[in-house]
């Protein structure tokens, strides 16, 4: 991000936010490639024209039943397995070199296209996070599984992880496709080591980072139920190789996760994005192979409210919160000099983009900012601090940022001690309710206007 604004001169503050978008778009576009390389790595003909699944290949040769138990790309599962249907793509099949090829390139289009088109793949897309990148990893890792190449499998995985930890929840994905093949062992081994040592950082930290979260939504249960069914239905009657590639990446990630959150809150949906990659694989190869009109009707029906909803992502109504609002509503409400309180802390952030309105105020909570603790919103004073800091007989008027109405309570002691002091010292004068937020003035008693 930072280099994207190092090339185009522009800076985070500037009304042009192409250059926050660039990285996401970008990766999106290469996930979307990415699955359509793996669609048609697993439904095309053998590379070299080899023999295809089902033929004796190396099986044929002293030791070759062995070698080929332990291959993962095309044709390594099924060579001398001979089970019948698993050249089918999907209900129908294709019969043939040329059908395969020409079945590879409808599913790859379709897969990839699917991929791009879901709602919340284009939701990340446009947003100057990480989470598109993370999926753009773990796609070609997965395809760089099926070619074998498990140096490069190795460093674009470990990037993966790097970028989002929960990437790792890949590799018990592609264990299924993959467990037999020493090359894939040692290759997750090293990326579990390079994991390590930011993990353990991180784990000291996750309080801090994630202790926002609550354990999983009945929404978050209903929604993976929703995609298990759906995977699950698509890949009834398609290749094995397909469902062992893409079944499991649909599944175990966002199931893993949520199971873990039972114990530790650690589940958002976005971070294991990059499962909806094997959703769309099963769906691509699925609607590949459809026979009658209605199919594609359906699909055209579909594709009516993910239209309409990919235009309205586009607006700021569809975001959770308006930081320009916020701060147009603070800089309505305050008077230079006035004390500001962030209602959790994290809410520093819908001001720190708006320098004017911040910088008249003063900051009671505030110990060390963002650039001198090195840290995304700064580093905040004890909770016996923050409650010398306001009875300070300076301090008069507070105007408090706080979540909407709603929303769970923060439990640590800092944000407990500033709401125990702004209700216990001062009187609320007015609220103001901005979209994702609302903006509170606080005055010493008997002084609010």
């Amino acid at each position: 991000m930072h280099a994207v604004f190092a090339a185009t001169g522009t800076t985070a503050s500037d009304t042009a936010l192409w250059p926050l978008r660039l990285p996401s778009v970008a990766a999106t576009a290469l996930a979307a490639a990415g699955v359509a390389a793996v669609a048609h790595h697993l439904t095309g003909p053998p590379r070299g024209g080899g023999p295809g699944p089902g033929a004796s290949g190396d099986a044929d040769r002293p030791g070759g039943a062995d070698r080929s138990a332990g291959r993962v790309g095309r044709g390594g599962w099924a060579r001398g397995a001979g089970r019948p249907g698993v050249d089918r793509v999907g209900p129908g099949g294709a019969g043939g070199q040329g059908g395969r090829c020409g079945l590879a390139g409808r599913v790859a289009v379709v897969a990839g296209v699917g991929y791009a088109v879901l709602p919340p793949v284009q939701m990340y897309a446009q947003e100057g996070r990480s989470y598109a990148l993370v999926a753009a990893a773990v796609v070609w890792a997965t395809y760089l599984m099926l070619r074998e190449r498990w140096v490069a499998y190795a460093v674009v995985l470990v990037l993966g992880c790097w970028l989002h930890e929960f990437a790792v929840l890949a590799l018990p994905a592609h264990a299924f496709a993959a467990r037999r093949s020493r090359g894939w062992r040692l290759a997750a081994g090293a990326v579990v080591v390079a994991l390590l040592p930011l993990a353990l950082v991180s784990a000291r930290q996750a309080q801090q980072q994630l202790g926002w979260l609550g354990r999983p939504s009945w929404q978050d249960w209903a929604a993976y139920g929703i995609l298990a069914a759906a995977s699950l239905l698509l890949a009834r009657g398609a290749a094995r190789e397909l469902v062992r590639v893409a079944l499991p990446l649909a599944l175990l990630p966002p199931g893993l996760l949520l199971a873990v959150s039972l114990v530790h809150p650690w589940y958002v949906d976005r971070y294991v994005l990059y499962a909806l990659a094997g959703f769309a694989l099963l769906a691509g190869a699925r609607l590949a192979t459809a026979r009658g009109w209605w199919v594609w009707a359906l699909v055209g029906v579909l594709l009516v409210p993910v239209g309409l909803w990919s235009a309205w992502l586009r607006t700021p109504e569809s975001r959770k919160d308006d930081a320009r609002a916020v701060a147009a509503a603070v800089r309505e409400l305050a008077r230079p000099g006035d004390a500001v309180l962030f209602l959790p802390s994290r809410r520093r952030e819908w001001l720190l983009s708006s320098p004017e309105a911040y910088g008249s105020l003063r900051d009671l909570a505030l110990s060390r900012t963002p650039a001198a603790s090195r840290s995304l919103q700064g580093v905040e004073r004890t909770p016996e601090e923050i409650r010398a800091a306001l009875l300070d007989p300076a301090v008069d008027r507070v105007v408090a940022l706080l979540d909407p109405v709603g929303q769970p309570l923060d439990g640590y002691p800092a944000e407990a001690v500033k709401r125990q002091t702004l209700v216990s010292h001062f009187d609320l004068c007015s609220v103001t309710d901005v979209r994702g937020a609302r903006v509170a003035l606080f005055a010493r008693p008997g002084n609010c206007p």
